[in-house]
């Protein structure tokens, strides 16, 4: 495996993240729940991480701000333009998903 130093690795892994997050902000037809139901995670997961990561630095990083930091938008105004109501086989199989143990 190519040998890569940690500066590197943290740069591409940015790169990474920030290339998954455009992604998202241009998928808007994918909804959170779809998401949620095939990977596990979505927009407002990313979002925490985001929020976690900021508290361990000791930033001041809101959730509302690391909303829009994902969405590309204030998380509102996203739900009012993209989000669409999860059908009844979308929310059985997230409830399914959730009283899985992780």
């Amino acid at each position: 495996m190519t040998e890569i130093d940690p500066k590197t690795q943290t740069e591409l892994e940015a790169a990474v993240y920030r290339r998954l997050v455009a992604h998202l902000q241009a998928r808007t037809d994918v909804q959170n729940i779809e998401m949620m139901n095939l990977a596990g995670f979505c927009r407002n997961c990313l979002s925490n991480w985001m929020k976690d990561a900021a508290d361990a630095e000791g930033l001041g990083l809101t959730k509302d701000e690391a909303r829009e930091r994902v969405y590309g938008m204030p998380f509102p105004e996203w739900k009012a333009k993209y989000q669409t109501e999860a059908s009844p086989e979308q929310q059985v199989a997230f409830a399914k998903a959730a009283a899985e143990p992780h």
